[in-house]
């Protein structure tokens, strides 16, 4: 299928045969002329399927299935990829389970395309962003998750962990998705951290979080230490780069790649070029 140049909307599943269609039904009502790509990772629910059927409804509606559950920062890499090879002009991420209200798109998209920002975030933080109903314990998680990537990597975002946002495809360019190790919060995380890096304009826009009704939370206790881990050692980085009054770029930590977390931290001492 070849796309002209349009938003394009990425969205990752694994068991969301239950949400994926309404989620699609309205994004189109939003927005008949998105692009819509859907990551599936060989869900036993059949979402594949129902992603399959309602490609014969609407236009631009397609799905990848991939042979195995291989994280959210993965498929996004996937997916993004895609959208940029396609001519995408802004990229959209959001969940398949409707936490994600699609009527919010328009807005985020146009500070995007017309506005002037590199990355708009969905944010529940902001005045006039919400999260109803969510368990207190959910909201506390979270709430601390974000202060403390804020604090640790001086971001200043209220909600870098949200997984609602749309980028403009100069700067998904330019911070090389490709290279992002991390998956889940911490990939939310780490890509706020880049496109800052980067010099680019980072805005919330308030939206309403609301719970899914239908299957699983695929957050976890691994999630959640990865991103907590991931930025203490970034922030640590940081500090040790100015304290030796490295003003050059120096590689940041990655899972992949990097020989040890002490090694890493050493290393920002000096710029990648010396």
């Amino acid at each position: 299928m070849v796309y002209s140049g349009r938003p394009f909307v990425v969205i990752p599943t694994y068991n969301e045969g239950r949400n994926i269609g309404e989620a699609i039904r309205r994004i189109k009502k939003q927005l008949p002329e998105i692009d819509i790509l859907v990551v599936d990772d060989s869900s036993p629910d059949g979402t594949g399927d129902v992603v399959r059927s309602l490609s014969d409804i609407y236009t631009n509606v397609e799905v990848i299935e991939r042979t195995k559950k291989s994280g959210l920062g993965s498929a996004y890499r996937l997916g993004f990829g895609i959208a940029l090879e396609r001519g995408a002009t802004s990229l959209v991420e959001m969940d398949a389970d409707l936490s994600h209200e699609p009527e919010s798109l328009p807005e985020m998209i146009e500070a995007v395309e017309n506005d002037g920002a590199d990355l708009c975030i969905g944010s529940r933080y902001v005045r006039g962003g919400a999260s109803p109903g969510l368990r207190a314990y959910r909201l506390l998680l979270s709430r601390a998750g974000n202060l403390y990537a804020s604090i640790s990597l001086g971001i200043g975002i209220r909600d870098a962990t949200s997984g609602f946002r749309v980028y403009s495809s100069e700067i998904l360019r330019k911070v090389d998705v490709d290279s992002v190790s991390a998956d889940g919060y911490a990939f939310q995380i780490e890509m706020v951290y880049r496109v800052q890096a980067a010099d680019g304009k980072v805005v919330e826009h308030p939206i309403i979080f609301r719970d899914r009704q239908f299957g699983a939370s695929k957050m976890s206790f691994r999630v959640v230490t990865e991103a907590i881990f991931l930025c203490t050692v970034w922030g640590l980085q940081d500090r040790v780069a100015r304290l030796f009054g490295n003003s050059g770029e120096y590689v940041h930590y990655h899972k992949e790649g990097s020989a040890s977390v002490v090694q890493a931290i050493l290393h920002s001492a000096r710029s990648k070029e010396s």
